[in-house]
């Protein structure tokens, strides 16, 4: 595994686990295989099947742990009893998860799939996989179909991985300074995303903003970026002189393909408010997903000495030290 990779893995991980997390889900895991793959155009056939890539959010239906069920049988190599619980289902996740249970030899019924469903994120990026595992051109067009005709799914998402390789897994998460209302965090998670959304929705003073910002973490967690971006769009148009809005609006519009739309607007806020952490921790939190490793290291220096003790420094300080157990370098 290379530096740059173990950075990457690195940096997913610690997002999944930010001292800020709501809602209680991480959507992509940075010890998938899925967004490990080397996207190069492969002149072969790989061993194996291809990875099974079910997000169902906060699901907690029968029907869902059914899935749920399969996929970890699948993922152990227990490939019959996975395809009996897959077959029992109609679902398109079932449908799928029963075409890799049975690989080799069905990449036409993937295929067949992806002609029926030619607008769904989740069966395209499906028909990249089972390509790419196959030894057959056409992953990189599969994956672009899921990123650009559902880009508000984490299967959009997890296509954005394997089309930008290089940067680390998912989506960088813009993390409050301040704290969830205990009231909220105390919660199951899916009484807490309805209260943040009826709250974000109201948006009444200071109050308002810390529900709207938490509401637009809630919804990048999900996988849901574009739904995420509008929230923390509408935050910034309500707060524009607030740097924690501003920052979530910078850092919703990051994409790995425009990655300019976000570092555009951190930069002129990075003067504009000289003394916040949380603009120069997120601005080394975005360099660190592209791999900017010494610039990253700078900013997020920089966080943890301008608001010593805070929440963000100590964010900061978590990143720098596990980014230092992977070089050596503090």
């Amino acid at each position: 595994m290379t530096p740059r990779v173990r950075v990457a893995l690195v940096v997913a991980a610690l997002a999944a686990t930010a001292a800020v997390v709501v809602v209680g889900s991480a959507v992509l895991s940075a010890k998938d295989p899925v967004s490990q793959a080397t996207v190069a155009q492969p002149a072969k056939a790989r061993p194996g099947a291809p990875p099974l890539v079910l997000e169902l959010g906060l699901r907690d239906d029968r029907d869902a742990r059914e899935l749920r069920k399969a996929a970890r049988l699948l993922r152990a190599g227990r490939r019959a009893e996975a395809a009996t619980i897959f077959g029992e289902d109609e679902a398109l996740e079932a449908k799928l998860g029963a075409a890799f249970a049975a690989w080799p030899g069905t990449l036409g019924r993937v295929e067949q799939l992806g002609a029926l469903y030619p607008r769904s994120a989740l069966v395209q990026l499906h028909v990249g996989l089972a390509r790419f595992w196959a030894g057959e051109r056409g992953a990189l067009e599969a994956w672009r179909e899921a990123r650009d005709v559902e880009p508000d799914t984490p299967y959009a998402v997890r296509a954005g991985d394997l089309l930008y390789a290089d940067f680390a897994p998912g989506l960088p998460l813009f993390q409050p300074s301040f704290p969830l209302p205990k009231s909220v965090a105390e919660l199951p998670p899916r009484e807490q995303l309805e209260l943040l959304r009826r709250a974000a929705a109201k948006g009444v003073g200071g109050a308002g903003l810390v529900h709207r910002l938490y509401y637009g973490l809630a919804l990048q967690r999900l996988g849901r970026p574009v739904s995420a971006r509008r929230i923390y769009s509408a935050a910034a148009t309500a707060y524009p002189d607030d740097v924690e809005a501003l920052v979530a609006d910078a850092v919703g519009r990051y994409t790995k393909e425009s990655p300019v739309e976000a570092f555009s607007r951190l930069g002129p806020l990075s003067r504009r408010f000289s003394e916040a952490a949380t603009v120069r921790f997120h601005l080394g939190l975005l360099l660190l997903w592209q791999g900017n490793v010494a610039a990253a290291r700078k900013q997020l220096r920089q966080a943890r000495s301008l608001e010593p003790g805070s929440r963000i420094a100590r964010e900061a300080g978590r990143y720098l030290d596990e980014l230092a157990k992977v070089d050596g370098t503090r």
